[in-house]
């Protein structure tokens, strides 16, 4: 078939992989996931995957705890997740390997990046696990970096509860608008935090592009990666 990208990255949150319960693993919704994921690579598009924690726990959120500390535990909560999508997405034959930024090799390879694109071009999903490895940075930046890294030909953001970027809160502002396409100097002027500041700022300076999408509807993991009209398009210039 063919596709606008050959190779994806994938931004997965946390709160995706907790399905409506909010918190943990919601393994039904992770298999629903996969699917999509299967569909993709059956597509011929190679696809790396940046997973968040925010369903186990969320480093900057913590008030009293050390902020290094917090991020670490937030690391290992992506490990946990991406772990239980291997294991998913293997279960229906899609050939995976998990990557940590962190060392943990009874469980994961680490993170190589000449490794990583040699198992793409095999047609492997690549899961990255553990964020960048370093605390004060989110798994947004760590997508954004992937990206950057293997030579990405887009971001794909998935958002639970919004289909897009708009121009407020589309769940507290009724007459909000969404964008169709937007670029990242405007997303930073604007303060629409779509992402944080530091991702925003190296996709825009690698001109990485981005597409904004719903993931309520899991077919659209599939209809964004083979380049659907769907969601916002950011401009990587």
């Amino acid at each position: 078939m063919d596709s606008a990208f050959n190779r994806v990255v994938l931004k997965l949150s946390g709160e995706a992989m907790a399905g409506p319960q909010g918190i943990g693993i919601d393994m039904d919704t992770v298999n629903t996931i996969s699917e999509q994921i299967k569909r993709v690579q059956t597509a011929g598009i190679e696809m790396g995957i940046v997973v968040g924690g925010g369903n186990f726990w969320r480093g900057r959120d913590s008030k009293t705890m050390d902020r290094a500390t917090s991020d670490y535990m937030g690391m290992l909560g992506t490990v946990m997740n991406a772990l239980a999508l291997q294991d998913a997405l293997e279960d229906i034959g899609v050939d995976t390997r998990v990557q940590t930024a962190i060392e943990m090799r009874e469980v994961a390879e680490p993170y190589i990046r000449r490794r990583a694109i040699r198992h793409l071009e095999k047609g492997r999903v690549v899961i990255f696990a553990a964020g960048s490895g370093n605390p004060y940075f989110s798994t947004d930046t760590t997508a954004a970096l992937r990206a950057a890294e293997i030579d990405a030909d887009v971001i794909l953001l998935a958002k639970k509860g919004v289909d897009g970027i708009y121009d407020s809160d589309p769940n507290v502002d009724k007459d909000s608008k969404r964008f169709e396409t937007i670029n990242y100097l405007d997303i930073l002027s604007m303060g629409l935090g779509i992402m944080d500041a530091t991702a925003t700022s190296l996709c825009m300076d690698n001109t990485i592009p981005l597409i904004v999408f719903g993931i309520d509807n899991p077919t659209n993991i599939y209809d964004v990666a083979i380049g659907k009209n769907i969601g916002t398009k950011v401009k990587g210039d």
